[in-house]
C-alpha cells in the first residue's frame, strides 16, 4: 500500500467520530504503531484537527477545528453531497447560494463518470416546488459556477426573448438567485459590455479554457441587476403603512433589492418603496406577513384586490 492509499485509509477510520487506540490503527493498516504515529503527524500538518488521549479510553479521533480541511467521502456520500448542492442550486438558499454554486462547480470537476450518472438519474426524477416557473437546469449552472469559480471564458447558446438562439462568447463574473430565478451576470465579448442572462435560457455552455480578463465593481453588478429587473414591465413606488414596528419591517425588508425607506410612525411603520414593478411589490407586501394600509399608487391596490378576488374562488 502506498503512503498516500494509507494515509487516506486513516483518515477513513478517524471520521468515524470514535477513537482509536494506536494498536488498532496499526493492525487494520498492517503497520506498526510508529507508522501510525508517523502518519497521524502528517494529516496534522495537513490540517486536520486530530487529537490524542492516553488510556483504557483514549486513542486518535478527529474533531472540530478552526479551519476546513480537505473532505474524504465515500461514493454514496459524494453523491449525497453533490444532489444537495444541486437542490441549492435549483431552489436557492438565501445567503448560501454563492457558496453552494461554487461548490457544486468544484464538486463537479472532481466526479468520476460513474458518480456523475447517478447524480445525473435523481436529479432527474426530482419535481421543483413552483412548476409554473421555469426551472434552471442544474447542470448547466454546474458548468456556469466552473467557469466562474476558475475565472474561464466560455460559449453558450442563449435563446432570446423573441425564441430566436444565438451563440454567445462571455467571461462569466457570477450567479444570481433574484425572484426565486437564476441570473447569469457576465461580460458578453462580442458586445463588449456587461450583460444579464437568465440561466433558464441558457444551454450548451461550453468551457473554452482562455482565462477572463475583465471584472466589474460591486456597485455596477448591483446597477446591472437592477436594471435587468426593471426592463421587463413598468415600474413606480408603493406608498404603505406597515402594522408593524420600525425593527421588524427593517427586519423583514433587510434581504429586499432596492428597500426604499423606512419611518417609524409610532408602533407602525411607514415605507416608501424604490421603484418596482407592481408585480414584485404586491408580492413583497404579502410576503411581510403583516397588516397594512396602501396609500398609493392605485395600481398596487388594484393588483391586490385582484389576488384577493382570486384567492377567495
Amino acid at each position: 500500500m502506498t503512503q498516500t492509499a494509507r494515509l487516506l485509509d486513516l483518515l477513513g477510520l478517524l471520521q468515524t467520530g470514535r477513537p482509536w487506540p494506536g494498536s488498532q490503527l496499526a493492525t487494520r493498516l498492517e503497520v506498526t504503531p510508529r507508522t501510525v504515529r508517523r502518519d497521524v503527524e502528517r494529516l496534522r500538518d495537513m490540517g486536520y484537527p486530530i487529537e490524542g488521549a492516553m488510556g483504557a479510553q483514549g486513542g486518535y479521533r478527529l474533531v472540530a477545528g478552526t479551519a476546513m480541511p480537505p473532505l474524504l467521502l465515500d461514493d454514496d456520500e459524494a453523491v449525497a453531497v453533490a444532489i444537495a448542492l444541486r437542490t441549492v442550486a435549483s431552489a436557492g438558499v438565501p445567503g448560501v447560494e454563492d457558496a453552494g454554486l461554487s461548490a457544486l462547480g468544484k464538486l463537479r470537476q472532481s466526479l468520476p463518470s460513474r458518480l456523475a450518472a447517478r447524480v445525473g438519474a435523481l436529479s432527474s426524477l426530482s419535481i421543483g416546488w413552483d412548476p409554473d416557473r421555469p426551472a434552471a437546469d442544474a447542470e448547466v449552472l454546474g458548468v456556469l459556477a466552473s467557469a466562474a469559480t476558475r475565472r474561464e471564458r466560455l460559449r453558450m447558446d442563449y435563446e432570446r426573448r423573441d425564441g430566436e438562439t444565438s451563440r454567445r462568447h462571455v467571461e462569466p463574473l457570477r450567479l444570481v438567485l433574484q425572484h426565486r430565478r437564476w441570473y447569469l451576470l457576465a461580460i458578453d465579448l462580442d458586445r463588449g459590455a456587461g450583460r444579464v442572462f437568465r440561466v433558464d435560457r441558457i444551454s450548451a455552455p461550453h468551457p473554452t479554457g482562455v482565462p477572463a480578463v475583465h471584472a466589474l465593481p460591486e456597485e455596477e453588478v448591483a446597477d446591472l441587476m437592477r436594471r435587468r429587473a426593471l426592463a421587463a414591465e413598468p415600474v413606480l413606488r408603493a406608498d404603505v403603512t406597515l402594522r408593524l414596528p420600525l425593527a421588524v419591517a427593517a427586519e423583514r425588508l433587510r434581504d429586499e433589492l432596492g428597500r426604499g425607506s423606512l419611518d417609524a410612525e409610532g408602533d407602525e411603520t411607514r415605507w416608501r418603496s424604490d421603484e418596482d414593478t407592481v408585480h414584485w411589490l404586491a408580492m413583497r407586501l404579502l410576503r411581510l406577513d403583516c397588516d397594512f394600509v396602501v396609500h398609493g399608487p392605485p395600481a398596487l391596490v388594484e393588483r391586490l384586490q385582484a389576488i384577493h378576488r382570486r384567492t377567495a374562488r
